[in-house]
């Protein structure tokens, strides 16, 4: 071999090259596709299917080619020619450092350890480590996209595949026997080179060491007036058991006091379901409890539903099952809205399990009503049997337009007090008494169907919401209310409730600041009066000099204050101050206003992160089921991988 002549690779010991884009492999006669000069799939051939000792014998017989082995590591050179000096000395083998190096995951460009620690470099975040890199990676791609697959070379080591499997299985709840696979193994197999695929054991612990250290994680995440849902344990509930309340209770308790927060939950939020949630478990636990906002009025709008609006309902659900069992129907409707020049929509079936996709089925129906009518007008497409049976009447179409609108405002409060990150629970009854007071009350225009509807869930959410209970005042969702500056004013309310409630909310904060006050030190108890007054000053150093002062000492020595304590006059401050937009979110407000209504900000902050709505069933039907072989796991396993998924 020449010297400066190109290397040419060892694959070629075993193809020969049958034309400009095709190889043949000299053993088993196999054919492969070859572009641009790529070596790739020659050695995957290989690998899979020769070993490593053939090929270096056939490099020794092989007179004719100059070739260097490079299936192993190996430094062997062969003679070709009298000018190369055989005796030249192999590579340097690496060290096990250079190895180490070599095989390291890109996150130690950015991430240092100390300790049990590792710190990002960029933005001086502390994260746990527990010999997994997960958490550094995730940190990377949230918080420094730009910097993610730093270190540029675009290769993915094993350990951060093993990685990205774990992730995926927590992400998209797969069992975690989709490793033992067959098919699983060979995708993986093909697209990284001698990966070796971890068990279901090796992977159940990497999920336990990212369920231990998301733990750690959300211990110290909570910012100032930050609003965040977690879902901090899952525990399957006893069925049918006589001690079903003290177990819920006692899961409940157990759960706040692992988490730091059993001193700090304020309210339990739940369904009502018999059961699921009994009602002696309200008895065992010392917190005040809310029902569900998304649950109360589901129970109202399945009040209201009438026989004649659920016989609409079943006439739309079949037209829309025509359309989506028949492919000539469905073809020409969309030809129809190109030809209308309408929205290129597919329609929606309502499903039972949640009434807001039956306000989905009408908006899109009334979308596309002329495009359906001509079509089941068209007797090549759709036979006058069919037709007969899916047209829908006038007096039906009518009952649909005026009941959609009333579904799309119930709908749009199912949404609001839904909402994750931001405070729902204050907007649950100002949304309560406008659906009740204006959205709900009869029109002049309204079908028989549609006024029927408006009256029966007004009565439900009465019931239910016990919106005219002389306990009104007391309820978490009116006093989050009242701490939510944009509802403080309470113009929902009679004067006589709005009054109850201030009363309420003056009690909340001067039990505060007693509980308060007597876990503080004697030297720190002394109070700082919101706004100072000098005659109030001046009359007590009068009262030190003069005690004989018999008007002082009949009234009293706060008589002259304006106010009667600094908690009195935080909360008449803050119920006096403007109330901002509607827009504007009560987090970010309390974020900027909490130094001036110190204490009313702390029971702000108890209120408010209550959340309207109870979590969804992560095991039923219409939530997240889980697939036969997820069975096999234990309820600890269950507990964890739900975290991790929630928490991602």
């Amino acid at each position: 071999m020449k010297r400066g002549a190109r290397r040419r690779s060892s694959v070629w010991t075993c193809f020969e090259q049958l034309g400009a884009d095709l190889v043949r492999c000299k053993k088993c006669h196999s054919t492969l596709k070859y572009c641009g000069g790529a070596t790739t799939s020659m050695m995957a051939h290989m690998a899979r299917h020769m070993p490593v000792a053939p090929l270096e014998e056939e490099v020794e017989e092989d007179e004719e080619k100059p070739v260097v082995c490079a299936v192993e590591e190996t430094a062997r050179a062969v003679s070709m020619s009298p000018s190369v000096n055989t005796t030249s000395p192999p590579p340097p083998e690496r060290d096990v450092g250079e190895r180490k190096r070599l095989r390291r995951s890109s996150v130690w460009d950015i991430f240092i350890k100390a300790d049990d620690e590792v710190r990002c470099t960029i933005c001086d975040t502390k994260l746990k480590y527990r010999s997994s890199t997960t958490s550094m990676m995730y940190h990377i791609r949230n918080k420094h996209p730009e910097k993610d697959n730093a270190s540029g070379d675009g290769v993915t080591t094993h350990a951060e595949v093993t990685e990205l499997i774990c992730r995926m299985i927590e992400k998209d709840m797969f069992p975690v026997s989709v490793v033992n696979g067959e098919g699983f193994r060979e995708l993986l197999a093909h697209a990284v080179h001698s990966y070796k695929m971890p068990s279901a054991g090796d992977v159940t612990r990497a999920i336990e060491g990212r369920f231990h250290e998301k733990a750690e994680e959300l211990l110290v995440q909570l910012e100032d007036w930050q609003g965040r849902l977690a879902v901090l344990q899952t525990h399957k509930l006893p069925s049918g058991s006589h001690d079903a309340a003290e177990s819920i209770a006692e899961r409940l308790l157990s759960t706040a006091q692992s988490w730091g927060v059993a001193g700090k939950v304020m309210t339990c939020v739940h369904n009502s379901a018999e059961n699921i949630w009994p009602s002696q478990a309200l008895t065992h636990v010392p917190w005040d409890y809310a029902a569900c906002f998304a649950t109360m009025l589901q129970r109202a709008v399945t009040d209201g539903l009438s026989e004649a609006l659920l016989r609409v309902v079943a006439a739309a659900g079949r037209l829309v099952q025509h359309f989506s069992d028949s492919m000539l129907a469905s073809g020409a409707l969309e030809q129809k809205q190109m030809q209308m020049c309408l929205p290129q929509h597919k329609l929606i079936k309502s499903s039972k399990a949640r009434w807001d996709t039956i306000c989905d089925m009408f908006e899109r129906l009334l979308e596309q009503r002329w495009a359906i009518k001509a079509i089941l007008s068209d007797r090549m497409i759709t036979s006058r049997r069919e037709a007969q049976a899916l047209e829908i009447e006038d007096d039906c179409w009518q009952i649909i337009e005026n009941f959609t609108p009333v579904l799309a405002t119930l709908k749009w409060a199912t949404t609001v007090i839904s909402a994750e990150t931001e405070a729902s629970i204050s907007n649950i009854y100002p949304i309560t008494f406008s659906l009740i007071q204006i959205h709900l009350v009869p029109k002049e225009n309204d079908v028989e169907q549609v006024l029927e509807f408006k009256l029966k869930v007004q009565k439900s959410l009465r019931k239910n919401m016990e919106v005219d209970s002389s306990e009104l005042a007391s309820k978490p969702a009116l006093i989050a209310s009242m701490l939510d500056p944009r509802h403080k004013h309470l113009s929902f309310l009679t004067p006589a409730g709005r009054l109850a409630a201030k009363v309420q909310l003056h009690e909340l904060v001067s039990q505060l600041e007693t509980t308060t006050t007597a876990s503080l030190p004697k030297d720190e108890q002394q109070e700082t009066p919101v706004t100072p007054d000098i005659s109030h000053l001046a009359l007590l150093s009068k009262m030190r000099s003069d005690t004989k002062n018999t008007m002082a000492l009949l009234l009293g020595d706060n008589y002259s204050s304006s106010y009667a304590s600094d908690s009195e006059a935080q909360v008449d401050y803050y119920l006096r101050d403007i109330a901002p937009p509607l827009d504007t979110n009560p987090l970010d407000w309390w974020r900027m206003n909490g130094p001036r209504f110190p204490k009313v900000a702390t029971l702000a902050k108890h209120y408010l992160c209550i959340p309207g709505v109870s979590l969804p069933s992560l095991l039923s039907e219409a939530g997240e089921a889980f697939a036969m072989m997820r069975t096999r796991l234990s309820p600890e396993h269950v507990n964890m991988m739900i975290f991790v998924n929630r928490n991602a």
